[in-house]
């Protein structure tokens, strides 16, 4: 089942934000998933509808990091503002983990502009959580040159028209988005267990001319 939400402007219809879910049932007992029950499908269909908040979904497989990511924050402890009504770690808490491993230098230059989670276990107030983060080969800019050319269209952004409309090819890189792995683990003596996988894309703040006013 799909879930989707679209934050927009009452007055123009400009579109802020969107955002797509898939749903599953799962089985308490056995933790395997389930087919939902048709008496449940026909009670719920009538507020089915078929109109997508994001059309196109995304088949790229994100992979699970090692303990060789880049970037780690260890010893991370939920509190107990951080939980729901079911005693899990909220869906804002995970957001708040992954970003916590992003450099200062590409959160004061970038914005985030798409993510993407995985949810793989529940997060319970007793366990202690382990944020890894990974920068993409595609999208991470070295010594201001990128490090694999071989990408031309990232997240909407498509190199050959920006170097055609006169940016060069080093300032089109610049321009690119760029993208991160994440993953949340849990961390302690009974070893590790995925609970979130995730990726990033960011994207150059806008530069404005405009004085701010006083």
């Amino acid at each position: 089942m799909r879930r989707d939400w679209l934050v927009q402007s009452q007055a123009t219809g400009h579109v802020f934000a969107c955002a797509t879910s898939t749903w599953v049932m799962m089985n308490q007992q056995t933790r395997r998933l389930s087919k939902m029950p048709e008496e449940v499908r026909d009670e719920i269909s009538p507020w089915f509808i078929d109109n997508q908040a994001i059309k196109e979904d995304s088949s790229e497989k994100i992979i699970k990091l090692e303990s060789k990511a880049k970037y780690m924050n260890s010893n991370l402890k939920p509190k107990r503002s951080d939980l729901d009504m079911n005693q899990h770690v909220n869906n804002v808490k995970y957001l708040r983990w992954m970003l916590e491993t992003i450099p200062d230098e590409i959160l004061e230059s970038h914005q985030l502009c798409n993510i993407i989670l995985e949810y793989r276990r529940e997060c319970g107030s007793s366990d202690i959580v382990q944020s890894l983060c990974h920068p993409d080969e595609d999208g991470i800019l070295k010594d201001g040159l990128k490090q694999n050319s071989d990408i031309s269209l990232l997240n909407g952004f498509s190199l050959v028209s920006e170097i055609l409309e006169g940016g060069g090819l080093l300032g089109s890189y610049e321009k690119a988005p760029l993208r991160y792995t994440h993953l949340l683990q849990t961390q302690g003596e009974r070893g590790s267990e995925e609970i979130v996988r995730g990726r990033t894309t960011w994207k150059r703040k806008m530069s404005s001319t405009m004085p701010f006013s006083t």
